[in-house]
C-alpha cells in the first residue's frame, strides 16, 4: 500500500489485465449464479452456462435482470448459497408490494468493507481520522456500509446515525471529527445549523472531507457545500443491489467517479433500445457483480442515468469513470410533452447567490393543462425591494425556460418555509397522480 492507493495493484491495473480478470471472474459468477432458483431456471431456458463466456462481449448473450425480478422472487429466489452461509440481508424501504432483498455471506461483507475503505482512502481518509456517519443504520446500506469500511480503514468511527443536527455538531466538535458521510441535502442542513449555533466549521472544527451521495446533486450544490463548511466534498455512488456505498467514487481530481471494474462489469445502454451508447452519451447504467457469493446479479438495470467519461485520470487509476448520476429514468417528469429531470432545475437555481439550497417542484393539472411551480427559499441575502425581487424572479424563470424548454411559475419564499426532512430531500410533488 502506497501513500496514494489502498490496493495499488488493482487500482492501477492495465486494461488488458483488468479485462482478463473480469472474464475469469465473470465465468465464476455465472457458475455461481446458477445455484439461485431464478437464474437456474432462466439459464436453462436460454441454454446459457459459464461456458457461454469466452470473452466480455459474450455477456450480451445473457438477459437483463430488473428490480421487478427481485421483487417477484422475494425473499430468497436469488439466493445462490445455502441459508446457513448467509449472515446478513438488507432490503429496500418500499412501502408497496415486496421490497428488494440483498443477501451477503461473510466473504461478501469483507469484500464490501475493503471496497468502501478503498474509496475513502482514495479521497484522503486515513487511520488517523475520526469518521462520523450521519446515515441511518439497519436496512439502509449507507449506515453499516460506511461503518465497516471506515473500521477496515482504521478510523475512529462515530456511528451517529441520522438526524438530531445539534447533537451531530456536538460530536463533531467534541470528538474531533474530520471525515463525514452525509447525503447532500443533509450536509446543507448541517451548515445551516452551524450558522444558527454561531459555530464556524472552518475555524471551530477539524472537518476536512465530506463523502456525499444517495441523492442526485449538481456540481453547483457540491461547491456550495464545500464553501459553507470549508471541506472537500466527494461524490459517491452506491445502491443496495450492488452491496451499497462504494460502487463508484470520485478521487481527489473530482472529475468523475471511478467505478471499480474488478468488482463489477459496467454497461451503459439506451433505456429504450437496450443497445450500448457511445462514450459521452447519456444512458442507463447496467451492472454485473463479479465477486459476490450469496447473490450474484447479471446485467442488473439500475435505472440510474450517467455516461462514460473519456481519457485517463491524472490520479493514475485505470478503472473507468462515469459522470455523476443525472437522475433516474423512472424519476423523469414529463410536462407538456417535455422530458425534465429535477437536477436540471437545481443546476439553474444553484447559480443564484441570492437563493438558498432548499426548493420544491410541484406539478398539478389546472384546467386541462399541466403546470409546474418551482418554490425556492431565499438565502441569507435579504431582498426588501419588491422591484429587485421581481427582477430576480424573472431572471430565474428565463434561465429555467432556456434549460427545460417550458415556462414554470417561480415563487421565492423566506428561508425555512419549505419543510425539510432528515432523510433524503423531497424535491418533487406530482399532484397529477392524485387526481
Amino acid at each position: 500500500m502506497t501513500n496514494e492507493y489502498w490496493q495499488e495493484e488493482i487500482e492501477t491495473m492495465s486494461r488488458p489485465e483488468l479485462e482478463k480478470l473480469q472474464t475469469e471472474r465473470l465465468k465464476a459468477t455465472i457458475k455461481q449464479a446458477q445455484n439461485a432458483p431464478f437464474y437456474k431456471k432462466l439459464f436453462k431456458e436460454k441454454g446459457l452456462t459459464e461456458e457461454t463466456i469466452t470473452n466480455l462481449e459474450d455477456l450480451k448473450k445473457f438477459p437483463f435482470t430488473t428490480k421487478e425480478d427481485l421483487r417477484s422472487h422475494y425473499p430468497f429466489g436469488f439466493a445462490a448459497v445455502p441459508h446457513n452461509e448467509i449472515v446478513r440481508l438488507h432490503s429496500s424501504s418500499g412501502t408497496t408490494g415486496n421490497p428488494t432483498v440483498v443477501l451477503h455471506t461473510q466473504k461478501d461483507l469483507d469484500t464490501w468493507a475493503d471496497q468502501v475503505a478503498r474509496c475513502m482512502y482514495m479521497v484522503g481518509a486515513r487511520n488517523t481520522d475520526v469518521f462520523q456517519n450521519t446515515s441511518g443504520y439497519g436496512m439502509f446500506t449507507g449506515g453499516l456500509g460506511y461503518q465497516y469500511g471506515a473500521e477496515r480503514l482504521g478510523c475512529l468511527t462515530v456511528p451517529a446515525a441520522a438526524g438530531n443536527s445539534k447533537r451531530q455538531i456536538k460530536f463533531i466538535k467534541d470528538f474531533g471529527t474530520s471525515v463525514i458521510h452525509a447525503i447532500p441535502s443533509y450536509a446543507t442542513r448541517l451548515a445551516e445549523v452551524f450558522q444558527e449555533e454561531g459555530i464556524d466549521p472552518k475555524k471551530d472544527t477539524n472537518l476536512k472531507i465530506f463523502c456525499i451521495g444517495a441523492e442526485p446533486h449538481s456540481e453547483e450544490q457540491r461547491k456550495r457545500i464545500e464553501k459553507m463548511l470549508g471541506v472537500k466534498a466527494y461524490n459517491s455512488f452506491g445502491m443496495s443491489e450492488m452491496n451499497g456505498p462504494g460502487v463508484a467514487f470520485e478521487c481527489k481530481e473530482q472529475n468523475g467517479l471511478h467505478i471499480w471494474e474488478d468488482l463489477v462489469i459496467v454497461e451503459i445502454i439506451n433505456p429504450e433500445t437496450l443497445e450500448p451508447v457511445k462514450d459521452g452519451e447519456m444512458g442507463e447504467l447496467v451492472l454485473t457483480t463479479l465477486c459476490r457469493e450469496a447473490m450474484p446479479l447479471i446485467r442488473y438495470r439500475t435505472r440510474d442515468l450517467t455516461y462514460f467519461l473519456t481519457g485517463d485520470c491524472p490520479c493514475g487509476r485505470t478503472h473507468r469513470r462515469i459522470a455523476r448520476i443525472q437522475g433516474r429514468s423512472d424519476d423523469m417528469m414529463i410536462v407538456k410533452g417535455v422530458n425534465i429531470f429535477p437536477i436540471q432545475i437545481e443546476r439553474i437555481l444553484m447559480k443564484f447567490k441570492e437563493l438558498g439550497m432548499n426548493y420544491l417542484i410541484t406539478i398539478e393539472t389546472i384546467g386541462n393543462n399541466d403546470e409546474m411551480l418551482v418554490e425556492v427559499e431565499l438565502g441569507d441575502v435579504k431582498i426588501d425591494d419588491y422591484t429587485k425581487l421581481q427582477a430576480l424572479t424573472k431572471d430565474i424563470t428565463r434561465q429555467l425556460k432556456d434549460e427545460i424548454l417550458l415556462t414554470p411559475r417561480v415563487k421565492l419564499v423566506e428561508k425555512g418555509t419549505i419543510p425539510q426532512s432528515e432523510g433524503k430531500a423531497v424535491r418533487v410533488k406530482d399532484l397529477r397522480k392524485l387526481i
